[in-house]
């Protein structure tokens, strides 16, 4: 459901800031000889508007006298000013006004332009810029004035809410109840605020996935408690005024309405009419041509059966009367066919078929609009799933209809324009989605979409927000970066969040940036996999104490929310539970959740008694996902998801129990090395590959190892409580602690072994650690101490060394940390930080279609040392962890990049196989897929890499142009700027299964 539940909710968002973000400020609250007055000593500027302006400049002129008033509690007057003889002499002002119109629409704005001789160049004709300046004797009888000019009706608009935000009103002001920032006076510089055509021509967004959350909120908000007559649908006009008004202060133009169970153009009399009336363009989905709603309009008022090999005529007729309805109205018509309620078309369709369809489609807008050239009428062809198969099989429409690429419904954007494709006319653009519930960062949007601006699908950007809870974060972010991508860079993507958290909550800059931390680690602790796809396998209960680091991280996230949420007045309190705090309580208690069910799980496996204390915890935070519901009142990071769609009731992962009474074959002690999921004494399915009779287990630990010590989990295994003791045979074998005492109300300790280097020397040190139990009378099921092996490895690097040491095995290392960077061509490997399942991600900037000799370009060079090989062969393997991207500049030039080791060749790497025409590569879906794991993850071999010091070298791929280079047809390659490289990991025979790998190795 949208932000604006908090009113059903009692939950109130407060803002408290000026300025737009990332925009330029030209306002100001305190007065300066620069400055011009818009309130004052409690008195306001009168605002000014030729009453020929258009209705969607006189709406948004009325809000900002509004916004005005809210601020300052100053109501500025506002009059409809004609320049006629008989009343311009009694209306013109005594103050110093606000003038507002638009360049050929306004005949004040107009008249101001030519007697004042403004210089209006850099917007006349151009879409939806404007530009204001204080202006001297604009009209008889007025010194100066502050004047707003757009060179078009949204221009207008666009300068009108961008002050608005600027003076401390905030885009979301009404769709959260968000209190406006008070001041006594504001002003704006003489030399005002400019803005240019936007980055992206249509900017909108698609309401889907709209029941039950927003669909029952509108239905309370809206109506009587009685929707559209045939529909019963509550998102009528007073619905959708609301939503255009929120689209245009967030510098949208475009919107595509919801459509599963309503019908946007016959709900209400009034919808269509009044998006026109706002100015906001209207569209219909990927799936729904012809402004007509599909399926609700068709099974409604169509005939016959959705399938035009044998319906046509009635189709036609269906799309017809939707052509005629959207006629008066600034429309975007949705061309094409998909199956009925967004399915794939009958298998047997051709493309013969489909070119037909768009001919016919064609032929109605000719006859509608009854023009010869439909270029004049806006059109897009959405390539979404099998109708991109169509389009990579030979299908192609009129080049003035506009490609609307898709991403996979992960976020990763299938296919950009090639250089080819940019030069249509209809241009391209881009059909996203951040609704799916397996879909969260913003930080993705801003990769993904930088491409989109690189690769020119620039003409349309629509984002499926489904019901626009709770994306209002990335919704606005796709907005802003839709409306001017120029501001936005790696460097200082951090700040959209900062500035975002201080207008929003009112925030200190040190508070802002602790916020903006939390709000990255959420998305990206999510986004290591997504909540709804997590188990309690996913991440590893035995190697590299992953499943421990996550809990922990997550801890800290909620200590550091929880820090922010008590700090914050009572007022702002449940806005920021709403938008950050909620997310991370549910998140973490999933996480929990799994983590435990899977450890319950493992301490089963290995008959130890707190199996059932972890069972118990178990049930404890399933139910304590009800208590955050009901605090939320909607499902986030719900639990028991296992398809698209949400669970018809939440499910607790499985668990088990032992039986409390009766003490476990082996005897009193369990004991549960790290690294293993066996446990001794006993016999279990985990200790060895042989299963009965496995020796004990033997530890090892190196003194380049991450983690510098290990640990074993000592427990009971039954009812009987006993005390145990951990001796070994060396001096140089520390433990802690080195006794305990347990019992079924403290059924489990963990003992942490370290090692004195400095009593060690050079290469394996062996020990034998013995576990000693000792229960009150007779305990006759087993021994009663239990052994393990221990090996310490002491290893040294070459003198003058410097880089990554290879430790327990690998070698492990961040794609960032890289000891050099080579730039070429003024292009270098470039961090965005926060894209990466542990910290970040690497990719190749300026996105530029640049060419290179080979082995010329950009180059991370790491320097490792290694003391192992696999199988002492001098055999080790590299495995690169990248973001997943598809081949979106097409298969015949695939994502790509190099690996070097020292002087060997280099090896080229396509990670991305081929896609089938509409489907995705080998590897891409399913459940342990590269989306799904949210990395794709590379195995690339080397021999000859013997113990000592290396560099590897990671580059780009030259990857040669389809059309041959006559100058150097070998030579000259594309450059791939979708690659992404997180981590890096050398394994020389010790790398153990994890989710997220090892942690980075120690650096000398």
């Amino acid at each position: 459901m949208l932000r604006a539940l908090a009113c059903s909710l009692g939950l109130l968002a407060l803002l408290q800031g000026a300025d737009a973000i990332g925009q330029t400020t030209c306002v100001s609250f305190t007065s300066s000889k620069d400055a011009f007055t818009l309130v004052n000593s409690k008195k306001a500027a009168p605002i000014l508007i030729s009453p020929d302006e258009w209705p969607g400049v006189q709406l948004a002129a009325a809000n900002f006298q509004s916004d005005i008033e809210s601020v300052t509690s100053v109501k500025p007057s506002l009059t409809n000013f004609s320049l006629s003889t008989t009343q311009a002499a009694s209306k013109v002002p005594t103050s110093a006004p606000i003038i507002i119109g638009t360049l050929g629409k306004s005949s004040l704005i107009d008249h101001i332009v030519n007697a004042s001789k403004i210089d209006v160049s850099s917007i006349e004709g151009k879409w939806e810029a404007f530009l204001t300046r204080v202006v001297n004797n604009p009209l008889p009888g007025v010194s100066s004035a502050y004047v707003v000019i757009g060179a078009d009706k949204r221009g207008t608009i666009f300068a009108l809410y961008d002050h608005s935000e600027q003076i401390g009103v905030s885009p979301w002001v009404w769709w959260a109840d968000v209190p406006t920032t008070t001041h006594p006076n504001v002003f704006v510089s003489n030399s005002g605020c400019s803005h240019g055509p936007p980055s992206v021509k249509y900017r909108g967004i698609f309401l889907n996935d709209e029941q039950p959350a927003l669909q029952n909120w509108a239905m309370e908000k809206f109506t009587n408690g009685t929707g559209a007559a045939l529909t019963n649908s509550p998102f009528n006009h007073l619905f959708y005024t609301k939503l255009f008004e929120l689209i245009l202060r967030l510098k949208g133009n475009f919107l595509w309405p919801a459509q599963w169970s309503s019908a946007f153009g016959t709900d209400d009399s009034q919808n269509q009419f009044l998006a026109d009336y706002y100015g906001v363009v209207m569209g219909t989905s990927h799936e729904e041509p012809m402004m007509r709603s599909t399926p609700v309009e068709f099974s409604l008022f169509g005939k016959g059966a959705w399938d035009y090999t044998t319906n046509s005529v009635n189709i036609n007729e269906f799309w017809l009367e939707g052509t005629e309805r959207a006629k008066p109205f600034e429309s975007m018509f949705t061309v094409g066919m998909r199956g009925f309620g967004d399915l794939p078309l009958s298998e047997t369709t051709d493309i013969s078929l489909l070119e037909s369809v768009i001919a016919n489609q064609t032929e109605i807008l000719q006859n509608v609009f009854n023009v010869t050239d439909t270029s004049v009428v806006p059109q897009s062809w959405c390539l979404y799933k099998e109708v991109e198969g169509y389009y990579d099989d030979g299908m192609r429409v009129p080049d003035y209809i506009t490609l609307l690429w898709t991403d996979d419904n992960w976020g990763n954007v299938r296919r950009f324009p090639t250089i080819a494709e940019r030069n249509r006319t209809g241009g391209a653009g881009v059909y996203y989605h951040v609704g799916d519930p397996v879909d969260y960062k913003w930080i993705t949007i801003f990769q993904q979409m930088s491409l989109a601006i690189q690769r020119q699908a620039t003409n349309i950007w629509v984002l499926n927000v489904g019901d626009l809870k709770p994306y209002e974060r990335e919704t606005e972010f796709w907005l802003a970066y839709a409306w001017d991508s120029t501001i936005w860079n790696p460097s200082n993507l951090h700040t959209f969040v900062s500035e975002w958290a201080t207008r929003e909550f009112d925030l200190t800059p040190d508070r802002a940036a602790l916020v903006t931390t939390i709000v990255g680690n959420l998305t990206r602790f999510n986004a290591r996999r997504k909540p709804e796809m997590i188990n309690s396998t996913t991440f590893s209960l035995v190697n590299y104490r992953e499943a421990e680091t996550v809990l922990s991280d997550w801890a800290a996230l909620e200590a550091a929310s929880t820090s922010v949420y008590n700090s914050l007045p009572k007022a702002m309190q449940p806005a920021f539970f709403q938008l950050v705090h909620h997310p991370i309580l549910a998140s973490n208690n999933l996480n929990q959740m799994y983590v435990t069910a899977g450890k319950n799980n493992l301490r089963a496996s290995q008959a130890f008694l707190s199996t059932n204390q972890l069972a118990d915890s178990v049930e404890q935070l399933f139910e304590n996902d009800f208590t955050f519901e009901q605090q939320y009142h909607s499902l986030l990071d719900d639990l028991g998801y296992f398809y698209w769609q949400q669970p018809m009731t939440n499910s607790m992962p499985m668990i088990s129990r032992v039986q409390s009474k009766k003490q476990a074959l082996p005897g009193v002690m369990r004991i549960a090395p790290e690294g293993t999921l066996g446990a001794w004494p006993g016999d279990n399915p985990n200790q060895c590959p042989n299963g009965p009779n496995c020796p004990p287990f033997v530890m090892t630990l190196d003194n380049f190892s991450p983690i510098a010590n290990r640990f074993v989990d000592v427990g009971t295994g039954g009812p009987q409580p006993f005390t145990f003791t951990v001796s070994s045979n060396v001096s140089w074998l520390q433990f802690s602690p080195a006794k305990g005492s347990l019992s079924p109300s403290n059924p489990e300790q963990r003992v942490f072994i370290s090692v004195d280097w400095s009593k060690v020397g050079a290469g394996d040190s062996f020990a034998q650690v013995n576990f000693n139990a000792t229960a009150p009378g007779e305990f006759p099921l087993g021994p009663e101490s239990t052994p393990m092996f221990f090996v310490a490895t002491k290893n040294a690097v070459s003198s003058g060394f410097k880089g990554f040491v290879e430790g327990t095995g690998v070698v492990a290392f961040e794609a960032v940390h890289a000891n050099r960077n080579t730039s070429a061509q003024g292009i270098s490997w470039t961090e965005i930080s926060g894209l990466g399942r542990t910290l970040s991600a690497v990719t190749p900037m300026p996105l530029t279609d640049t060419t290179f000799n080979a082995g010329a370009g950009p180059t991370l060079e790491y320097d490792f040392f290694t003391f192992n090989t696999l199988s002492s062969g001098g055999n080790v393997s590299v495995h690169i962890l990248m973001t997943p991207a598809l081949n979106s500049n097409t298969d015949q030039n695939p994502l790509a990049y190099s690996l070097q080791i020292d002087s060997q060749p280099a090896t080229t790497v396509t990670p991305i196989g081929p896609e089938p025409p509409g489907g995705l590569p080998n590897g891409w879906d399913g459940n342990d897929g590269w989306v799904s794991n949210n990395i794709i993850w590379t195995i690339v071999n080397f021999s000859g890499v013997n113990p000592g010091a290396h560099t590897l070298k990671v580059g780009r791929a030259v990857q040669l142009f389809s059309q041959v280079n006559a100058n150097s047809p070998s030579k000259l390659g594309m450059m791939t700027p979708a690659v992404a490289i997180q981590r890096i990991i050398i394994d020389t025979g010790g790398l153990q299964s994890s989710y997220l790998g090892p942690p980075e190795s120690i650096v000398v």
